[in-house]
């Protein structure tokens, strides 16, 4: 008897566990969608498709601080389906376009290396790094906007993949760059909603 009340005692005072991954018509053409944070995550892969079984498209890579997204202005009267998963992964160290190459001594051995950002006169930017790891999904470049804390997902590249070219846009002239070998959790749950009349 007192094994069955400390159990009980202990299944009151745990909290209760975080909301799952969400889709909520908001009006007849706007989902919008929720899920729980992962302290984990450095950030999420939102994908969405029009039927259950895909095909899948990337909506949106997200910083890891953003646990919602609205998916704004879709076709009325069509099945919506989506699906999240985080991802994490080692990054490069830190550079910024026309700078020196930054110290990897505190890059993870797994980490992109010798990531150099060179300006073109078109406004973008070129990059180029070494790749270290032999298994990543792929390659994520990151960007810190001036006045802001944090870094948010604007470019990924297919595995094995060593350049690519970013365009900036107006703003972004300063920004700090890394660039992230992907690994991705597992998927979450799948959910629908069909829009409405526009």
């Amino acid at each position: 008897m007192a094994a069955l009340l400390a159990a009980t005692l202990a299944g009151c005072g745990s909290s209760p566990p975080a909301p799952a991954f969400t889709a909520t018509l908001t009006s007849p053409t706007n989902v919008v969608l929720h899920w729980p944070a992962d302290p984990a995550a450095a950030g999420y892969l939102l994908e969405y498709a029009n039927a259950a079984d895909g095909p899948w498209t990337a909506l949106q890579y997200l910083p890891r601080g953003q646990t919602s997204y609205t998916h704004p202005n879709l076709i009325p009267e069509t099945p919506f389906y989506y699906r999240i998963r985080s991802f994490a992964g080692p990054v490069s160290a830190t550079v910024t376009p026309g700078s020196a190459s930054p110290s990897e001594a505190a890059v993870p051995p797994s980490a992109p290396a010798n990531l150099t950002a060179t300006p073109a006169a078109d406004q973008s930017v070129h990059f180029a790094w070494t790749d270290r790891s032999a298994d990543e999904a792929g390659f994520l470049l990151e960007i810190r906007r001036p006045g802001t804390p944090d870094f948010a997902p604007v470019e990924v590249t297919d595995p094995d993949t060593t350049r690519c070219a970013l365009s900036l846009l107006p703003g972004e002239q300063g920004s700090a760059f890394r660039v992230r070998a992907l690994s991705y959790g597992p998927l979450s749950p799948v959910v629908e909603r069909t829009t409405g009349k526009d």
